[in-house]
């Protein structure tokens, strides 16, 4: 009785924990959209979060399909080529059997990508990075091929892009965001509150306003998968037996585990994962299939990996910060002009905790690293326009930076694995 109290606890612990860095997180940006002149900067709303979590959602995807393969051992450089095939076969099942088949469809062609890189990288013992690359190239490659032989013979299409293709469809929360319930329409309380302008409590409820209403039925099965990947990776023997596969393959083979089954099952997975990924970006993003329109989003999934330390949760963190930087650039650039300011006070805190730590080195760095940011807030109003656009990728860099020091990679990952070797 006492172990199961005590596992009560630490489970609300971390739940309490997540929700105070969550309340944390909105307290930041109200305070900083407050001095960033906050009647021309969007930095926190409604609209703001709910095109992070549209944007961030491929990102999650791919990421979490990172995250099944490397707990496997097997490195996935090819998450962007299975997004690419995601977007092609998404968009060609939408138009043909519905957005539903699209979303199937989309997640059979990224497996099949991952099956591709399963085959090169487990049975024929292939570099893992070549792999990847390979398949990140021979991608763009079948699918202007396959547009070129279906989609250029329709109204509408071309071996560029798909005629466009509908979407799974959204929900409204009822009570919270105005929401029908059997043909009425319910009160929006929280777009109310968030009219009504009062500091913090407004944003929080623009906030909450935002991943309550026009959420589509395909993000609400994505987000789902971040607890099934817990569970399944964590609390199944089956999750047990692959994540012993990327830990040591040699001594999980001696008790029994089908090393190349658990490392096929995972990097098929993996892939089907970043085809959901690509599906995802096809019918709910942009309704239409076009050449390249992943843009890095698999290369940036698998950075979320690392910075969430090889775990669902972390991942999901990680495609959220991402997704609100690149969401940031496209709905209101003053507002990552206000993201120097609230940058500056960050890396103040991060120079405070240098000093009580007694890293002066550090401390000093982070100093001259503040002023520079905090200067260059006070003396412009507004970024470049080359600034913008790279925000994602910058947002990608700094946080594995300051992630390096606590990463905890499987023991086996990107090795070459032979059963019977010692």
């Amino acid at each position: 009785m006492t172990a199961l109290r005590d596992l009560r606890s630490l489970r609300n612990s971390v739940v309490l924990r997540w929700t105070v860095a969550a309340l944390g997180i909105v307290v930041a940006l109200s305070i900083t959209q407050e001095l960033a002149r906050p009647e021309t900067t969007d930095l926190i709303s409604a609209g703001t979060t709910e095109a992070t979590l549209r944007r961030a959602v491929p990102i999650l995807l791919a990421g979490l399909g990172g995250l099944w393969a490397e707990r496997a051992g097997v490195v996935n450089i090819g998450l962007e080529g299975m997004m690419i095939l995601g977007t092609w076969f998404g968009a060609w099942g939408a138009l043909e059997f519905g957005p539903w088949w699209g979303i199937v469809i989309g997640i059979a062609g990224g497996a099949a990508g991952g099956l591709l890189h399963a085959v090169a990288t487990v049975s024929f013992g292939v570099d893992h990075i070549i792999s990847g690359v390979a398949i990140n190239i021979l991608a763009p490659a079948l699918a202007r091929f396959l547009s070129r032989e279906v989609f250029a013979e329709r109204s509408g299409g071309g071996i560029t892009q798909s005629p466009r293709v509908e979407s799974v469809g959204d929900v409204d929360v009822v009570f919270l965001s105005g929401g029908d319930l059997f043909g009425w329409s319910t009160p929006d309380l929280l777009g109310w509150v968030d009219d009504r302008g009062w500091f913090l409590v407004s944003d929080l409820c623009a906030v909450l306003s935002g991943i309550t209403s026009n959420v589509s039925w395909a993000t609400l099965l994505a987000l789902a998968l971040v607890p099934a990947s817990v569970v399944m990776l964590w609390r199944t023997s089956v999750g047990l037996r692959i994540r012993a596969a990327g830990e040591h393959p040699v001594a999980a083979d001696s008790l029994g585990v089908n090393v190349y089954r658990m490392k096929y099952l995972a990097v098929v997975v993996s892939g089907g994962l970043a085809g959901f990924g690509g599906a995802f970006i096809v019918i709910e993003q942009t309704g239409i299939y076009r050449e390249a329109q992943t843009q890095g989003r698999g290369f940036i999934g698998l950075a979320t990996v690392i910075f969430g330390n090889w775990q669902p949760v972390g991942a999901l963190v990680g495609s959220l910060l991402f997704g609100f930087a690149d969401a940031l650039q496209l709905r209101d650039r003053t507002a990552v002009h206000a993201l120097l300011l609230l940058a500056g006070v960050v890396v103040v805190a991060l120079a405070v905790r240098a000093v009580w730590q007694r890293r002066s080195t550090s401390a000093l760095g982070l100093a001259a690293v503040a002023a520079m940011l905090l200067w260059w807030y006070s003396v412009t109003d507004k970024v470049m326009g080359e600034l913008p656009p790279i925000t994602p990728h910058l947002a990608t860099l700094l946080v594995l930076v300051f992630a390096g020091s606590r990463l905890r990679m499987p023991a086996a990952i990107g090795l070459r694995y032979r059963r019977g070797q010692e």
